[in-house]
Order: C-alpha cells, then sequence, then structure tokens
C-alpha cells in the first residue's frame, strides 16, 4: 500500500460514490483522482496525484444508523499514485479547509511482540495461572457457547493447531505494507482472507482463549468460536521482533470484525498517540453502538503510558499479574486499567502445533476476553439473554479480587479477575 491520507469530511457535506480501498489494489481503473474542488486544487497545487477510495465498506447495501452515527461513512483514504513524501504545508492547507473535519497521514503502528520460551518446562507448571482465576469452578457452569464469537486482531492464528482448528471461523488478513518492506518477515502484502500466523502471537492469544486442551490447559471458553483477524506483520529490530501494520487498518479489521458478528474483540496490541484523532476512535465508537466489548493489552513498559485501544473509555484496559499475584513490573499502568489478569510464562499454543511460554499483558487480555465470552454465553444458555456490555463490565467489576482497600488501583484497575464470583453473581442476577 503506497503512502495514504485520512481525510473525513464534516457532516451534512454531499457524500459522493467512490470505492473502498481494498477495490483498487488490483484495478486503480476503477478509482477516481477527484474528490472535491478546493481539496483537488491543493494536490494539485503540489503536483501529488491521488486515488481516492472510502476507508471503510458498510456493512450492508446502505451505511446504517450507528455507522452514520460514528461517521464511518464521512472517512476518505487518499492513496498517492506515486512513492512521494507528503508536505506538511499540504496537511495544513487541507485542515483549514471548511468542508474538512480532520486529516492526517496514514501511519505504521509498532507493538513490541513478547518472546516466546520453547515448551521446555513441563505443562503442569502452568495449571498455576487458570486455577488462579478458578477456571475450572467456572466451567462447571459453561464452557461457552458457539453463538458467542471472540475476534483475536494479533498476527493471525496458526490456523491447523489441533488445539484450535475446530473453533476458528473464516477470517481475513488486512496486512498491507511497501513501505519498508525488506525489514518484514512472511506475508506482509496482499490482503487476503488467510489470516496464517507466522510468528505466534495471536495463535498464543487464542489458545488462551479457546484451546480445546489436547496439550495444555484448557481455554476459557472451548466452545465459543474464534474469528482470527490479521492486522500485525511482523518485522526484525535486531534481536526483537516488532508487529506493525497501518493503523487505518487494524481500524478496517475492526469493523470487519464488527460486521461479522464478533461479540467480543481481543486486542493484544497498543499503540501511544502521536497526533491527530485518538486512534482506533471511530470504530470503537462503532463497536459501542453495536454492543460489541473491546478488551486491549495495558502495554508493557511498566510505566504511566496510555497505549490505544486500551486507552479509550469504552475499552477494557488489561494489565498483567505475576505468578505472587503481585502487578508485574512491565505492567503498563493508569486510569485506563480496567482489571489485571495472569501474564507472566503464560503456556498455551504455538507455530507449527507447538506450545510456548509468554509473559506481558498480551496474554492477560485473552483471560479477560474470554471471562467476557465466558458471561454472554452463560446468559445465552440459561436465559436465552444477550448480555449488554455494561453488564459485563458491572459482573467483572464487582467480583474482581481487590489488590488493596481502593475500590479503584492505579496499577491494577478494580482488581484481579475472578471467574467463579463472576459467574456465581451472573447466576444470582439471571434467577432474580
Amino acid at each position: 500500500m503506497k503512502q495514504h491520507i485520512r481525510l473525513k469530511l464534516r457532516q451534512g457535506i454531499l457524500e459522493r460514490k467512490f470505492p473502498h480501498w481494498q477495490e483498487i489494489l488490483d484495478n486503480k481503473r476503477v478509482a477516481s483522482d477527484k474528490l472535491d474542488g478546493a481539496i483537488d486544487k491543493i494536490f494539485t497545487k503540489y503536483k501529488l496525484p491521488i486515488w481516492v477510495t472510502k476507508e471503510y465498506k458498510s456493512a450492508g447495501k446502505n451505511w446504517g444508523k450507528e455507522e452514520l452515527a460514528s461517521g464511518l461513512n464521512r472517512i476518505y483514504r487518499l492513496i498517492l499514485q506515486h512513492n512521494s513524501q507528503i508536505p506538511g504545508e499540504l496537511i495544513e492547507e487541507i485542515s483549514l479547509l471548511p468542508i474538512v473535519e480532520s486529516v492526517e497521514i496514514g501511519e505504521v503502528g509498532k507493538v513490541n511482540l513478547p518472546s516466546m520460551m520453547p515448551s521446555q518446562m513441563s505443562v503442569q507448571t502452568d495449571w498455576r495461572s487458570r486455577k488462579e482465576i478458578y477456571l475450572e469452578d467456572a466451567q462447571s457452569f459453561t464452557l461457552g457457547v458457539p453463538r458467542i464469537t471472540v475476534a483475536v486482531l494479533d498476527t493471525g492464528i496458526d490456523l491447523s493447531h489441533p488445539e484450535l482448528a475446530d473453533v476458528l471461523l473464516p477470517g481475513q488478513d488486512f496486512v498491507n505494507i511497501i513501505d519498508g518492506a525488506d525489514k518484514f518477515l512472511g506475508d506482509y502484502l496482499d490482503f487476503d482472507d488467510i489470516p496464517d500466523d507466522e510468528v505466534g502471537h495471536g495463535t498464543h492469544v487464542a489458545g488462551i482463549i479457546a484451546a480445546k486442551g489436547v496439550g495444555m490447559p484448557v481455554g476459557i471458553v472451548p466452545r465459543c468460536k474464534v474469528l482470527p483477524v490479521r492486522v500485525l506483520g511482523a518485522l526484525q529490530r535486531g534481536k526483537k521482533r516488532v508487529g506493525a501494520g497501518l493503523v487505518d487498518n487494524i481500524n478496517t479489521g475492526i469493523k470487519w470484525a464488527i460486521d461479522k458478528g464478533a461479540d467480543v474483540i481481543n486486542m493484544s496490541l497498543g499503540i501511544r498517540h502521536t497526533g491527530g484523532g485518538l486512534p482506533h476512535q471511530e470504530v470503537v465508537d462503532y463497536a459501542e453502538r453495536k454492543g460489541v466489548t473491546i478488551v486491549a493489552a495495558s502495554g508493557n513498559d511498566g510505566a504511566q503510558q496510555f497505549y490505544y485501544p486500551g486507552a479509550l473509555p469504552y475499552a477494557i484496559a488489561v494489565g498483567a499479574v505475576d505468578e505472587t499475584g503481585e502487578v508485574a513490573s512491565f505492567s503498563t499502568y493508569g486510569k485506563q486499567v480496567s482489571f489485571v489478569a495472569p501474564g507472566t510464562n503464560i503456556y498455551s499454543a504455538y507455530l507449527n502445533d507447538d506450545y510456548a511460554f509468554s509473559s506481558g499483558t498480551s496474554h492477560a487480555s485473552p483471560f479477560i476476553a474470554g471471562a467476557v465470552a465466558m458471561l454472554k454465553s452463560y446468559a445465552l444458555e440459561k436465559k436465552d439473554m444477550r448480555l449488554s456490555d455494561s453488564q459485563v463490565k458491572y459482573i467483572l467489576k464487582h467480583t474482581a479480587d481487590k489488590i488493596d482497600s481502593r475500590f479503584k488501583h492505579p496499577k491494577a484497575g478494580f482488581g484481579k479477575l475472578n471467574l467463579i464470583d463472576a459467574l456465581r453473581l451472573l447466576d444470582y442476577k439471571l434467577r432474580i
């Protein structure tokens, strides 16, 4: 994908029909090079020809009320026809136009991927993390139901892994990067429907949520469906691997997952706010309007810092606790953190039908996403009732184990996940 500019027009501006950006990847002839007279004049001035495309596809034939309320119909992706630098002056001039609400250059978000340690320790060493949240007792209530779908937006999933193959739905790959492509590992081009994992991060996350339990502890909800959405490619930086993807393509992945019926979205990733609007804001607004719960990792820098989407008010940001039950030293903290869950030496699925240990808030987040799916599943089984996002958050908030006497802790939020108490409270609420 060549460099692009993300443009949002003000409400009330006459909308024109343009192709979605994915539609022009193989056929540029369907794209227009004109959007609006004043905008077009600025691009002509700077000698930057563009293709005009829509940032999002509508879920149906026409834009729905939630899409319109979130402003998704007013966002455009202006793709440069040639590889060129985008002058800051051009962005400034466009931002001053009365019809423009916001404009920014598309950027690549980067996420440090936790190291994976081979399965050299006994598998039994990590029943500890599942016992810590009382998983076995909670699963006496439910193992999840296929009507509940957890979308995993990550580096993809090992699509043939025996722990996961039975629960995976057809997914999508939204990684499409050309700039700096020589530094990427494996597949970094061409949006397609093969969200395979090449570094193991997404597979490890998905195993925590829904593993069958063949060679590892069973997942939180092994009967729920998992929707794999690949939004991060991987590049090598010295000895470290970094997940990277266009922020706007991550947004597209979020919307696609919502439109495909996800009940919960796990995002074991987070990017810093570097300017312009808050990352992922409009699609998280859309998730809120559609009642889809967003769960994200808080970050792994051990500092008081905001990473998005976890730092957005609607999302659930998850920190990590270590084997002693204390907040892990690497766990990013602040007022945005809602809960903590096990996040050190977590054993789960890995590439090539294998298993591995890993640490990070990336691996705490799926414990909470699985908990949300478990609560939503039990309500469906017990009363054929769909729990709202606010109902789920209420239950988790009032059953989490407190770190100290404070109702909300600056590093642990409302406390550590307690699955059995959450199920008991939900069961009580469903009976009254």
